[in-house]
């Protein structure tokens, strides 16, 4: 009598096991049963480990500056359009011997007051399931709008007076027989108008942490901005520009601030559990996003030889403390030499 045959076993692929049961699928990679096994996450990576980016300027000519950003599936484009405002157009402003110099106001941010940074993320069609055509902007653009708008300003990262507009008005005084008292009346420069400029973000593909891959190309974009020599026409009243690119400056920008965001993964909590298991994922891709609920995003700039920290965000959770912090700013210090040797080559 012929034997029965053996049974064969059910088996699934990686990813069916990781939509039906995603939590204990990164916790088994996290936390492997062998002991020779290196804890990784689903994605290859250890808990420290960045996805390598990809940076491209100068991609949009239409634009006075552009990156093209990419950290592991997520990409984003960013180009800069520059418009001039004329002074006489802003509400309240006095072009005078008070207002022609840096203001004396201390705090004082121009380009905050008169709006003349202003940044805009779309999440195009196709970057994710998630974001279906025809939809209105959905919140995670406009929080990204609101951060990366906050960041701008909060960092002093474009000078002010990159963005201004001078006029010398002619001397029609007679130097010969000007005295020490008439040169003190000599004309000052006014500023006639601003440089304003349109930050435009879009998202091409989106495979989690938004803000730091925007943040990038956004700091990217703005090293490669190339603004027109502009003059005020006293015949025409108006502002011109010159055509020729050797007289073009490019914004001197105050220092290179690099944003690191971090989530925390836990071990689902038991009834008998002494230890609560945890691990700080850095740069987390979508699934490891949907699992984690406390994250922590550092602003740093290693550019004076000294770490500077130009801000801390946390959302969630009360696991991360300062011995945690410490941590992802090491972290972060690795990520800011990383970037910027891409960011200046």
């Amino acid at each position: 009598m012929a034997s029965a045959a053996p049974q064969s076993t059910l088996s699934f692929p990686r990813e069916t096991f990781a939509k039906l049961s995603p939590h204990p699928y990164l916790l088994a990679h996290l936390q492997p049963n062998s002991t020779s096994s290196t804890p990784t996450r689903a994605n290859g990576r250890t808990a420290s480990q960045f996805r390598t980016p990809h940076i491209n300027n100068g991609s949009l000519t239409h634009a006075e500056g552009s990156a093209v950003v990419r950290i592991g599936d997520t990409t984003v484009v960013c180009g800069i359009r520059a418009e001039i405002l004329l002074a006489n157009n802003v509400a309240g402003y006095r072009v005078d011997k008070s207002t022609t110099a840096p203001s004396s106001k201390a705090g004082y941010n121009e380009a905050k007051e008169l709006d003349l940074l202003v940044p805009n993320i779309e999440l195009a069609t196709g970057c994710s399931p998630a974001f279906m055509p025809g939809q209105p902007p959905s919140t995670l653009a406009q929080s990204l709008s609101t951060r990366i708008y906050s960041l701008l300003h909060s960092s002093g990262l474009v000078d002010g007076e990159d963005l201004r507009i001078w006029y010398q008005p002619p001397d029609l005084s007679d130097r010969d027989r000007m005295d020490e008292d008439d040169e003190e009346d000599a004309p000052e420069p006014v500023v006639k108008a601003f440089w304003t400029l349109y930050i435009d973000i879009l998202f091409i593909s989106l495979d989690g942490n938004p803000f730091d891959a925007a943040w990038a190309a956004v700091i990217s974009a703005l090293k490669n901005v190339r603004l027109p020599k502009a003059y005020w026409d006293a015949d025409r009243e108006m502002i011109l520009c010159e055509d020729s690119v050797a007289q073009s400056k490019k914004l001197q920008l105050r220092g290179l601030p690099i944003a690191v965001t971090s989530l925390v993964f836990k071990a689902k909590e038991q009834k008998q559990a002494k230890d609560h298991r945890y691990w700080i994922l850095v740069d987390p891709d979508t699934f490891e996003e949907g699992l984690c609920e406390e994250s922590v995003t550092v602003v740093i700039d290693c550019g004076s030889g000294k770490t500077k920290m130009l801000g801390i965000s946390k959302a969630g959770g009360t696991t991360i403390g300062a011995l945690e912090i410490k941590g992802i700013v090491s972290l972060a210090e690795r990520r800011w030499a990383e970037l910027s040797d891409l960011f200046n080559s």
